[in-house]
């Protein structure tokens, strides 16, 4: 049967003062794909001395390598609001990595996630070679966050080649901000990316496909600690439009996902 796939850097991320947990869009995407019980998987990289955290118990089929180190993350929320530093960074998806063991593992996947943190983990031509033959979607933290320790920042400086490769592009409302972005049909066109989701946090999303920009409002939840919330979300939005939901539909069932496992 054929599946969504995600990969990504797993992170470590100290929350709000707490001791070191994991994080990244492969284990936020987990929960929410655990919770639709579609079929999935992950592909990952993290230092051995990290692999026993608990990556695999969460219900998804894992297929992970080991790194030098692991991406680690020191982030502050103040409702919406939140504040990250980069610790240690992570290593970078290469070409290689793709044809030596990656290009394996996603072999069940029609779909692909690249759940980026900082701009320099999927370089253009690992794109490329992710894409071909699948529909491939990109998280904006790709295009907009540097790769480097110290306060998160994000700018514009990205390679325009990214985007060739790039069927479903996720950002957030401040990394559409960084590009310059309004969230209107011309602007979003302007990304040449055919479908393109902004989110919103609590207020909900944009949607553009087929050169329409689409408001999908979302039900409030109360939720101290947001993160990986955007990871969720995306996750269960890749999943309801492979089964042929709309991009509206699509992403008001992915927010009422959101709030579920906000809730738990």
């Amino acid at each position: 049967m054929r599946q969504l796939g995600v990969v990504g850097l797993v992170s470590l991320d100290r929350v709000d003062g707490g001791l070191p947990r994991l994080g990244g869009a492969p284990f936020y995407a987990a929960k929410a794909l655990r919770l639709l019980g579609q079929p999935a998987l992950i592909a990952t990289k993290l230092a051995p001395e990290d692999s026993g955290r608990g990556l695999h118990a969460l219900g998804i089929p894992v297929y992970a390598r080991p790194a030098e180190r692991t991406i680690t993350f020191r982030i502050e929320n103040d409702g919406d609001h939140r504040t990250m530093e980069i610790e240690e960074l992570g290593e970078p998806w290469t070409p290689q990595d793709v044809r030596e063991w990656l290009e394996d593992a996603l072999r069940p996947a029609d779909w692909v996630h690249a759940g980026a943190l900082t701009r320099a983990d999927f370089p253009a031509e690992t794109l490329a070679l992710l894409h071909r033959g699948r529909v491939l979607s990109f998280e904006g933290q790709g295009l907009v966050r540097p790769a480097e320790k110290g306060e998160v920042r994000v700018d514009a400086d990205y390679d325009p080649e990214v985007l060739r490769h790039v069927d479903i592009l996720k950002l957030s409302e401040q990394e559409a901000d960084a590009l310059g972005l309004a969230l209107d049909d011309r602007s979003l066109a302007s990304l040449g990316v055919a479908e393109v989701v902004v989110t919103l946090g609590s207020r909900g999303a944009v949607v553009f496909s087929d050169g329409l920009a689409e408001y999908v409002p979302a039900r409030p939840v109360e939720a101290r600690d947001p993160t990986g919330s955007g990871d969720k979300f995306m996750a269960a939005y890749l999943t309801y439009r492979r089964q042929r939901h709309s991009p509206r539909s699509a992403a008001r069932l992915a927010g009422e996902v959101v709030r579920t496992l906000l809730a738990a």
